[in-house]
């Protein structure tokens, strides 16, 4: 870890699941993200927002970081690189973004998974990881998702995750350079089954 990730990282812990390590990104993980993004481009792009021609640069990675560092220190977002058990393997990511607080106590579910690591269960136990954090660390009541009504494998992510279909809304994300419709998944706490003792906490030294 470089000496300017230990100075302004946010107090955050690595949260480890069942085989996997969630933790804030590090300037470190630049080439691992680079190339694992790189290898799955054309996995990726059919469910994201249109890339941008610096997508994968230095510059472009930093600023990204830059940012998940100033929402994790707010407590407005928390982006997470997955990693394998070992802590060495980077696999994909998962978000709780647009943290809301007050009477509202919700955040958004994001997640991306690179291609050779994908249909094998680590995003599931990733998200059942980031349910124990939002409900059991942030004290978060809803966790929302939504995905493309033909994007079966993050439906069938969703439902075996224990979510639940509340309905259609129109054009609501410009994903790959079009206004699409989504469906909207939430699951509340009081829905949610597990335990906190299922994932460790553990503040970065």
């Amino acid at each position: 870890m470089s000496l300017i990730d230990h100075l302004s990282r946010p107090n955050l812990p690595i949260l480890t699941g069942d085989g996997v390590v969630l933790r804030l990104p590090r300037r470190s993980d630049f080439a691992a993200w680079r190339s694992l993004r790189e290898e799955s481009r054309s996995f990726l792009t059919p469910w994201e927002p249109v890339w941008t021609p610096d997508e994968l640069t230095w510059p472009s990675f930093r600023r990204r970081i830059a940012r998940y560092y100033q929402e994790a220190r707010e407590g407005s977002g928390y982006s997470f690189f997955v990693f394998d058990d070992a802590g060495t393997t980077l696999l994909g990511g998962v978000s709780v973004g647009h943290v809301r607080r007050g009477v509202a106590q919700s955040c958004i579910l994001g997640y991306w998974m690179g291609e050779r690591f994908a249909g094998k269960g680590h995003m599931r136990r990733a998200v059942d990881t980031v349910k124990l954090f939002a409900f059991g660390v942030e004290g978060l009541h809803r966790i929302e998702a939504a995905c493309l009504p033909r994007n079966q494998r993050s439906i069938r992510l969703l439902e075996r995750c224990g979510f639940s279909n509340e309905g259609h809304l129109r054009g609501y994300l410009k994903i790959a350079g079009r206004w699409e419709d989504h469906c909207l998944y939430a699951l509340l706490q009081e829905e949610w089954q597990g335990s906190a003792g299922n994932v460790r906490q553990q503040l970065p030294a």
